[in-house]
C-alpha cells in the first residue's frame, strides 16, 4: 500500500500496545494527516538512554502525501519527539496556544524555530487540511488545553479523544459539557478513537478540586519543611499547590527547570494568573522549616531531577529528620525501582513520606470505566478503536465498549493498517514500526548495532586484547589484556595469565589473513572467560605489526 484510496484508514506508529510515544495517522483520498508526535523514556533495557522516539519510516517515505501534524495537548508522550523528527517531515504543526507555547520553546532550544512552521489555533478553533477538517474540542486533563479532535472526513466523522477525564470542578480551562458532547453525537460519529489507560479502574478518576482538600490536611499537620513532587506538566496540580501554600501559610519554592518552563508558558497563555510569588532556594533554606513548601520534579525517580539530587545531597535544598515529602503523582509502571531508590534514600534520613496510597494527594488525568461509559453514551460512535494503552488495556476497552452497546470495535496495535470505512473496521495491512533512541546527540535504531553492543557489554563485560606480531607473524612480548565488568575480582591475576596464554597461542602461527587471525584470538580469549565465569564477554582484539 502506497496511498490511501477511496477509503478512510487509521494507522498507529506509536501508542497502541504501549503507554506513551503516541503517533497516529489518518489517510484518505491519497493524503495523510498525523495526530500527535510523542516520545517515551528509556528504561534499563536501553542502557545510557533517556529518550526513545518513534520510527517514522512509513510516513517519511510518503512525506509528500502528509498534510500536517495536529497536536492534541502538551504532554511529552504527545509532543516530545517534535524537535527531533518534525523538521525532516517538512509539514506544518497545528496546536492550541498553550501547547504551541511548549512546542515553540522546544523548537527554539534545538535551533529549529525558523525551520518548522507552527500554526496556533484558537481554543475550540477549526481548520482544514485537504480532505480533512479539524475542530478542537476541550476536555479535562492534567495539563491546560487537553483536547479531543473532531475530524471531518468524506467517510464520516472521527472523535479522537487524546488524553482526557471528566472533572466537575476543573481548576484550569473549561471542558466541553455533557450537552455539547451529546450534540456531537447527535450529528453522527463514525469512530471514537479513545484513551484506554485506566479502563480497569471501576471508579471515575476524580476531580482536581478534591486533591486540594487532601493536600491541605497533609501539609497543615506537617511541622517541618514540606516538599511536594508532581509531574511538571500538571499545571492544574501547580494551581492546586499554589492554593495549598496559601491555605497552610507557607512560602512557595519551585525546584526544577521544567517546572519553571511550565509556569512561564502557563502564564503567557492566561493560566496560573493568581499563582503566588515564589521564593528562591537560598531564601527557602533560610526560612523556618514550618514556613516553606517546595515543589520539585522527580517523582518518577528520574536521577537528574531535583528530588533525586535532594535525596542524595547534591542539591542546594536540604531535607532532614522531621521534614515531609509528598508524592502527588501516580507511580508509572516500570519506575518502581527508580522511585524506591529515592524513597530509601529519604527514609535513611528519617524523612517522612506520603503517597497516594496513604492520602488523597493525587487524581489521574485519564478516564475510568464510569467516564468511558458516559463518553460512549454522549458520542454514540458506530466504532470504538482503543488506543493509548498496552494490549491488555485496549482489549479490555473493546470488551467494555461492546458490553455498553457499541456495535463494532477493533483491537489494533502499532503498525496495523485499519480501514474504518467503507465496511470497517477491518485490518487491511501491516507496516513496519520500530523505535529510535536519542543517544547523546545522535538518533539511532533502538535495535541497531550500537544498542545491541551496549547491552552485551552491560550484561557480560568487555575484554580488550592487544597482540604485537613481528613480520613473520610471531608474537612479541606478552599480549596486553584489559577487563571491564568481567567477574574475576579475586582471581584476576590468574585469569589474566591464562587469557594471555590463550591469546598468544591463538596468535602464534595463526592464519596470515588479519581478519581470521583476529577472530581466532577473540574466540580463544572468550572461551577462556566463559570457562572461568560462565559469561560470554565482548572481546575486542587489536593487532600491532612491528
Amino acid at each position: 500500500m502506497t496511498k490511501p484510496g477511496d477509503e478512510l484508514l487509521f494507522l498507529a506508529l506509536g501508542g497502541s500496545g504501549e503507554i506513551g510515544m503516541n503517533v497516529n495517522l489518518y489517510g484518505t483520498q491519497g493524503k495523510w494527516v498525523m495526530v500527535d508526535l510523542g516520545l517515551t523514556f528509556g528504561d534499563p533495557s536501553y542502557p545510557g538512554i533517556d529518550l526513545v522516539l518513534p520510527d517514522l519510516e512509513f510516513i517519511e517515505q510518503r512525506a509528500g502525501d502528509l498534510l500536517g501534524i495536529v497536536l492534541t495537548h502538551g504532554h511529552e508522550d504527545h509532543i516530545g519527539a517534535i524537535p527531533y523528527l518534525a523538521a525532516d517531515l517538512g509539514v506544518p504543526l497545528y496546536a492550541t496556544p498553550f501547547t504551541a507555547g511548549l512546542i515553540r520553546g522546544k523548537l527554539d532550544e534545538e535551533g529549529l524555530g525558523d525551520k518548522v512552521k507552527l500554526h496556533v489555533v484558537d481554543n475550540e478553533g477549526s481548520f482544514r487540511l485537504g480532505p480533512f477538517g479539524f475542530t478542537y474540542v476541550p476536555l479535562a486533563h492534567s495539563i491546560p488545553e487537553g483536547n479531543a479532535l473532531l475530524i471531518e472526513t468524506p467517510y464520516g466523522r472521527i472523535f479522537h479523544t487524546g488524553d482526557w477525564k471528566l472533572d466537575d470542578e476543573p481548576l484550569l480551562g473549561t471542558p466541553s459539557t455533557a450537552a455539547e458532547l451529546g450534540a456531537i453525537g447527535d450529528e453522527g460519529v463514525l469512530a471514537l478513537i479513545c484513551d484506554s489507560t485506566n479502563v480497569f479502574n471501576e471508579e471515575a478518576s476524580g476531580s482536581e478540586a478534591a486533591v486540594r482538600e487532601g493536600l491541605d490536611g497533609v501539609i497543615s499537620s506537617a511541622r517541618g519543611r514540606v516538599l511536594v513532587t508532581t509531574f511538571a506538566s500538571n499545571a492544574a496540580r501547580l494551581q492546586t499547590l499554589g492554593e495549598v501554600a496559601r491555605d497552610t501559610g507557607r512560602k512557595l519554592c519551585v525546584a526544577g527547570r521544567s517546572l519553571d518552563r511550565i509556569i512561564k508558558v502557563s502564564k503567557a497563555a492566561g493560566y496560573l494568573r493568581d499563582f503566588p510569588e515564589t521564593v528562591d532556594v537560598d531564601t527557602a533554606m533560610r526560612l523556618p522549616p514550618r514556613e516553606v513548601m517546595i515543589v520539585a520534579t522527580g517523582g518518577q525517580g528520574e536521577w537528574r531531577a531535583a528530588l533525586s539530587r535532594i535525596a542524595f545531597d547534591s542539591h542546594p535544598i536540604r531535607l532532614s529528620k522531621g521534614d515531609l515529602v509528598v508524592f502527588s503523582s501516580k507511580q508509572i509502571p516500570g519506575n518502581e525501582l527508580a522511585i524506591g531508590r529515592i524513597q530509601n534514600a529519604l527514609a535513611a534520613k528519617d524523612i517522612a513520606m506520603i503517597t497516594d496510597r496513604q492520602a488523597h494527594v493525587h487524581v489521574s488525568g485519564h478516564p475510568g470505566r464510569p467516564e468511558l461509559e458516559l463518553m460512549y453514551r454522549w458520542i454514540r460512535p458506530e466504532i470504538v478503536v482503543p488506543v493509548h494503552g498496552e494490549i491488555r488495556h485496549m482489549a479490555e476497552q473493546a470488551r467494555f465498549a461492546a458490553s455498553k452497546g457499541v456495535g463494532r470495535t477493533i483491537v489494533q496495535k502499532n503498525g496495523d493498517v485499519v480501514r474504518l470505512a467503507p465496511d470497517g473496521p477491518v485490518k487491511v495491512g501491516e507496516e513496519r514500526v520500530g523505535r529510535l533512541i536519542l543517544d547523546g546527540d545522535v538518533i539511532l535504531p533502538a535495535d541497531g548495532v550500537t544498542m545491541n553492543e551496549r547491552r552485551k557489554i552491560a550484561n557480560h563485560g568487555l575484554i580488550s586484547v592487544t597482540v604485537a606480531l613481528d613480520s613473520k607473524g610471531k608474537v612479541r612480548g606478552e599480549p596486553a589484556i584489559g577487563l571491564q565488568g568481567v567477574p574475576v575480582e579475586e582471581d584476576r591475576a590468574d585469569f589474566l595469565e591464562e587469557a594471555r596464554e590463550a591469546a598468544a597461542e591463538a596468535a602464534d602461527g595463526g592464519p596470515r589473513d588479519e581478519a581470521k587471525l583476529r577472530e581466532g584470538i577473540r574466540l580463544a580469549v572468550r572461551r577462556c572467560a566463559t570457562q572461568w565465569t560462565g559469561k560470554k564477554p565482548v572481546v575486542d582484539v587489536s593487532l600491532i605489526r612491528i
